[in-house]
C-alpha cells in the first residue's frame, strides 16, 4: 500500500489543473492524493493518516507548516511553483528560502537543469536530493494534452475572436490586499518591508518595488494606445491572481474594447490568442511552449530586477510605439514567434520533461525508485503536534474573518474561487482519457475544498488518523 500524497493547491487557476493531472497519474501508480485549497487542507491534515507532503515553495514563514506535517508523522518533499522565473541576486535565496525549510525537505523536483543548480548553490542547502524532473504545470502544455482545454479554446475565440492577451504580474505595487504590498504605504511597527518582502533588505525591496511601480505606471499608458491602435480587436488583460483587479477596471474604463478577465487556466487564454504582451511573466514561457508570439514591453531594465528567461523568449519593445509596431507585425504581416533555435536553447536549460515521460511520470517514479515513505511519529509527539495544529487552525480562521488581512477568507477565494465536486469529476475524467485510463480515476470530497483522488475501487474517503479511526474528516 503506497502512502498518500497531500498537495495543497494555493493560486486555483495556476495550480489546479496540473496538480490534478499529477493527481491522476499518481493514482494510476497507487498513490492516493489528497488535494485542495490549501489552507483548509492544511487544517484538516491531522485527521490523516501520516503520508507524504508535497509542498510548494520553502519559504521562512512555512517552518511551522513543515513542523507540524513532520510532527504528524509526514515527510516533506517539495516542488517550487515559483523559481522557473525569478531575479538574478544573492537576495533571492533569503526571500525565498531559510536553512530550517529548506532542510525539513527531504526531495526537491526541479523545473529543469537551471533550477536544479539554483537550488543546489544555496548556501543553506545541507544535502537535499535534488531532481530535474520538470513541473506538471508544463505537462499541460505538450500536444497530447492539449484538447483538455478545446472547449474552452473554442469558447474564448467565439467570445473574443483573434485577440490580443496583455498579462500583468504587478503583486508587489498592486496587491489585492493592501498590506501583501512589497512596500506597505505605511510604516508598521519601525518597519519599512511588508511580510511578502520578509528575507529582504529594506533597500533592495524598495528598488524592487519602485521598479515594478513603474513598469505598472507604463503599461496603464501603454493599454489605452493599444485599445486605440487595434479597435476591431478585443484587448483582454489578465492581471496575476494575487493583484487587485478592480483597480485595472476603473483604470481601463471606458475602451470598448479593452476587457479585463480571469477566468480559468491561462493556458487556454494563450492558445486562442494571436500574441501575448507582458513584462517578465512565467505565461511568456508558457506562451513559447504553444507556439503563442510574445511581446515583451521593457521601458525601464534592470539587471537586477527583472526576469530574464520570459524576456529572452520575447520580442523586445522599449516604447509604446515599438510594441504597437511588434503587435502589428505579428497580427498584421505574421511576425513569427522568436527563433527555434532562441527557444530551444532555452527550453534545454530550462524546462525538463519537454519530451520523452512527462514532469508527473518522473515525480511518481522518483517517489518508487527512493522508496519513499512517512517516518510517521510517536503517540505523544503526535498529540503535542495535533495541539499545536489546532492552536494554528484558531488563529487562521480568526483571521480569516478579518477584511484586509493578508490570510482573510475574501483573498482566500480570490485565488481559489472554489471548485465542485462535479466539475472536478468532470475533468479528472478528460485527463483519464487523454492518458488513455478513461474510468481508472476516482475523486470524492472530504472536507470543505479538499478532495481524494485514488484508483478507482482503492477504498475509503482518505485514510483517516490509525491512532483515532473515528475522527470524522474536515467538513
Amino acid at each position: 500500500m503506497r502512502p498518500t500524497l497531500f498537495v495543497p493547491v494555493e493560486n486555483q487557476v495556476r495550480e489546479l489543473d496540473a496538480k490534478l493531472l499529477f493527481a491522476c497519474v499518481a493514482a494510476r501508480h497507487g498513490y492516493p492524493v489528497v488535494l485542495g485549497r490549501k489552507q483548509l487542507l492544511y487544517f484538516a491534515l491531522p485527521r490523516f493518516a501520516p503520508g507524504i507532503f508535497i509542498a510548494k515553495s520553502m519559504r521562512a514563514r512555512s517552518k511551522l507548516m513543515f513542523d507540524i506535517a513532520r510532527g504528524l508523522g509526514h515527510e516533506v518533499v517539495a516542488w517550487d511553483e515559483e523559481s522557473l522565473v525569478r531575479f538574478d541576486s544573492p537576495e533571492y535565496f533569503t526571500w525565498r528560502f531559510s536553512p530550517a525549510t529548506f532542510n525539513a525537505i527531504s526531495h526537491l523536483f526541479a523545473w529543469g537543469e537551471d533550477d536544479a543548480a539554483m537550488f543546489a548553490a544555496y548556501p543553506g542547502n545541507r544535502g537535499v536530493h535534488i531532481h530535474a524532473t520538470g513541473n506538471p504545470r508544463l505537462d499541460l502544455l505538450r500536444a497530447p494534452l492539449r484538447p483538455l482545454f478545446a472547449a474552452e479554446c473554442a469558447a474564448l475565440r467565439e467570445r473574443h475572436g483573434d485577440y490580443i492577451l496583455v498579462n500583468t504580474n504587478f503583486s508587489f505595487v498592486n496587491p489585492f490586499v493592501r498590506m501583501n504590498a512589497l512596500v506597505p504605504p505605511k510604516r508598521r511597527f519601525g518597519r519599512r518591508r511588508s511580510r511578502t518582502a520578509f528575507g529582504l533588505s529594506e533597500d533592495f525591496a524598495a528598488g524592487m518595488a519602485a521598479h515594478q511601480q513603474q513598469l505598472f505606471d507604463h503599461f496603464r499608458v501603454l493599454l489605452p494606445a493599444l485599445a486605440e491602435r487595434f479597435p476591431g480587436r478585443t484587448i483582454v488583460l489578465r492581471p496575476h491572481p494575487s493583484e487587485d483587479h478592480d483597480v485595472w477596471r476603473r483604470l481601463l474604463a471606458g475602451h470598448p474594447n479593452l476587457e479585463v478577465r480571469h477566468e480559468g487556466n491561462v493556458i487556454p487564454w494563450l492558445m486562442s490568442a494571436a500574441v501575448l504582451v507582458h513584462n517578465g511573466c512565467t505565461t511568456a514561457v508558457e506562451g513559447a511552449v504553444v507556439g503563442c508570439p510574445a511581446v515583451s514591453y521593457r521601458p525601464v531594465r534592470s539587471a537586477t530586477f527583472d526576469y530574464a528567461l520570459p524576456n529572452g523568449l520575447s520580442h523586445q519593445a522599449d516604447s509604446v510605439d515599438d510594441v504597437l509596431e511588434a503587435v502589428a507585425g505579428i497580427v498584421e504581416r505574421g511576425l513569427p514567434a522568436v527563433s527555434d533555435a532562441t527557444r530551444q536553447h532555452l527550453f534545454q536549460r530550462h524546462l525538463a520533461a519537454a519530451d520523452g515521460p512527462l514532469a508527473a511520470e518522473r515525480i511518481v517514479r522518483t517517489l518508487d525508485q527512493f522508496d519513499i515513505r512517512p517516518p510517521g511519529a510517536g503517540m505523544l509527539e503526535r498529540s503535542v503536534t495535533r495541539l499545536k495544529c489546532d492552536a494554528r487552525t484558531a488563529i487562521k480562521r480568526i483571521n480569516m474573518r478579518r477584511q484586509g488581512h493578508w490570510a482573510s477568507d475574501s483573498y482566500g477565494r480570490h485565488v481559489f474561487p472554489g471548485v465542485t465536486l462535479a466539475a472536478l469529476e468532470q475533468r479528472v475524467a478528460v485527463l483519464g482519457a487523454l492518458l488513455g485510463a478513461a474510468g481508472d480515476v476516482a475523486v470524492e470530497a472530504c472536507g470543505d475544498s479538499v478532495f481524494r483522488i485514488a484508483a478507482r475501487g482503492a477504498g475509503g474517503p482518505g485514510a483517516r488518523t490509525e491512532a483515532d479511526p473515528k475522527v470524522p474528516l474536515a467538513r
